[in-house]
């Protein structure tokens, strides 16, 4: 006969061992499963270099921010891809939300529960990082650097608080040395070098990131012209519809270098068959000199030759508000005198 309450204590003490062993079993699987995704993510970080090298490339060459500070930066806030951040909301350069309208991510980084944002696909982190710092104030002084000053701009955007931590400018340093990212920076200056060769990005407007985001990678829509070279500078043949903005996206110029290069206004539209420099133009002409034609000045003379006005008038020893007469032997080639003896020439 069995004592009274026996069968209820039974019952309690399986009950009991089979929430012991649930909430076992609920232990390891919250364990394993985890640590089995995160070791699926886990990439290396060359592995991270070769897939974001192009991207990070591109954006220089639209943007200025230097390739590789966006690589190493990119490494340093996302632990190159394996981060929290990085796996759960594509988020690759720590940016808090800001009065971001996209989708966002919860994590505790300095504080309990920021909002982080979230992206649909880890390009667009790439790409908004270049908006964030394109278009705020306190990072503007980063473009009067050169684009290949890595350490400056690495030093800059600790001044200007991107990140807390004291030692973020040498971190980002030993980074960039340590994985020679300088070379893409390089890479990127060099307009010979074809970035994602059969790829280009086309704008458009995301509703789910800021206005002004790029698209992915999309197919070319026609197929790259030939590069020419005159006096060692690359350039291409103007076509209809060619403008500072069209040629940019074609060649992964910056619109202000080639307008630059090229001594245009912001509203010139080149003539088909107009000679567009990719390159800057160089201190001396491919011949000893040239014969003013009528109706030429020393802008015409300048592109077709590919020299510099500057050097142009200073080796001609002419002021720079002056225009040449016809028939007038102009040097191309040769001595320019001493600096400063033209320093206070400009009007």
């Amino acid at each position: 006969m069995s004592q009274p309450g026996g069968h209820s204590t039974r019952l309690t003490l399986m009950f009991m061992n089979y929430q012991q062993f649930l909430l076992l079993k609920i232990c390891i699987v919250c364990t394993i499963i985890p640590t089995a995704v995160h070791s699926q993510q886990n990439i290396t970080i060359q592995q991270y270099i070769d897939t974001y090298k192009y991207v990070a490339m591109s954006e220089m060459r639209t943007s200025g921010v230097p390739a590789s500070i966006k690589l190493a930066q990119a490494i340093l806030e996302s632990g190159f891809g394996n981060s929290e951040l990085a796996t759960m909301a594509n988020n690759h350069f720590g940016i808090k939300c800001h009065g971001w309208p996209g989708a966002s991510y919860f994590y505790t980084d300095d504080e309990p529960d920021e909002c982080f944002r979230k992206y649909a696909d880890p390009m667009l982190s790439f790409f908004d990082h270049t908006e964030f710092l394109t278009t705020r104030p306190r990072y503007a002084f980063l473009f009067d650097y050169q684009p290949d000053d890595y350490k400056a701009w690495a030093r800059g955007l600790r001044r200007a608080g991107y990140a807390t931590n004291p030692q973020y400018a040498n971190l980002l340093i030993r980074i960039i040395e340590e994985h020679n990212l300088y070379r893409f920076d390089a890479k990127a200056l060099d307009p010979t070098f074809a970035i994602a060769e059969n790829y280009s990005k086309l704008r458009r407007k995301d509703p789910s990131t800021t206005a002004g985001i790029r698209d992915l990678y999309v197919a070319r829509e026609d197929v790259q012209r030939e590069i020419r070279t005159y006096n060692r500078i690359n350039y291409v043949v103007a076509r209809p519809g060619d403008t500072p903005q069209t040629l940019a996206r074609k060649y992964d110029i910056r619109p202000g270098r080639i307008i630059r290069y090229n001594d245009w206004s912001e509203e010139f539209q080149p003539p088909p068959g107009h000679r567009i420099y990719l390159q800057p133009k160089r201190r001396k002409g491919p011949v000893s000199y040239h014969i003013v034609r009528e109706g030429e000045t020393m802008a015409d003379i300048s592109h077709e030759y590919g020299i510099r006005k500057e050097n142009l008038y200073r080796r001609n020893d002419m002021t720079f508000d002056m225009e040449p007469e016809p028939g007038q032997q102009l040097k191309l080639r040769g001595y320019e005198g001493f600096f400063f003896q033209y320093l206070f020439r400009r009007p």
